[in-house]
């Protein structure tokens, strides 16, 4: 799809991942919305990119989900693209694992991505793009990791299904199974502490690519 003047949807655009597409794409449109968890954060971004608007989004909750959608879609007149760049981590054994940490995994890296794209469709137009950096441990999860990766691979199975549901509407489904970056996400886990991880990518070249998969209508992002 063509960037240049997209209208875009970004969720969880104040992580460092998000924000750095924002800044990215905001050289190609400004018809982007943005959000955050925090209000003031989103709309600082949105302020400093020349972007369209900003809104508060707490994943968990769904029904605040499909709301911030249906204004970002009447905001810009429809949407062209979405892009979910959320998540949050855990570690620790699987024996060990608290179910409450696990249930917060799956609604922030799975549930409430999935809730944002069932309210997004109807917007998205034919031949747009949806487009989620879940990640590499999708596919290949390491010892300690087991809830996140779980929480990950659900939503690359979903996306997978999804991309075959809207082929008839050419709507790119984009699965962007990201490397390890030092992005700080391990030092905000929800509990336990990382593995031992290889060197992080470097987050510009990643999100280059990002932006590249978007354009090009790639169905899973690699990047080795």
């Amino acid at each position: 799809m063509d960037l240049n003047g997209a209208r875009i949807l970004v969720v969880g655009a104040t992580g460092v991942l998000g924000r750095r597409l924002c800044e990215r794409l905001s050289e190609r449109t400004t018809d982007i919305v943005v959000t955050g968890r925090s209000a003031s954060a989103a709309e600082e971004l949105r302020r400093g990119l020349g972007l369209r608007a900003a809104h508060a989004l707490d994943l968990v909750d769904h029904d605040e989900a499909a709301e911030v959608v249906r204004r970002a879609a009447e905001e810009l007149g429809g949407l062209d693209a979405v892009v979910i760049a959320t998540g949050v981590a855990a570690f620790g054994p699987a024996a060990d694992e608290d179910e409450a940490v696990v249930e917060e995994l799956f609604e922030v890296n799975a549930l409430g991505p999935m809730a944002v794209i069932r309210a997004a469709l109807p917007h998205v137009a034919d031949g747009g793009a949806v487009a989620v950096l879940t990640g590499v441990v999708a596919e290949l999860p390491l010892a300690g990791m087991a809830g996140y990766a779980a929480s990950k691979a659900a939503m690359a199975s979903w996306l997978g299904s999804l991309r075959r549901e809207l082929r008839r509407r050419r709507i790119a489904v984009m699965d962007a199974r990201l490397p390890h970056m030092d992005t700080g996400l391990v030092d905000r886990a929800l509990t336990g502490l990382p593995p031992r991880l290889p060197p992080g990518h470097n987050v510009d070249d990643v999100i280059a690519a990002v932006e590249r998969g978007l354009e090009r209508g790639v169905h899973e992002l690699r990047i080795d």
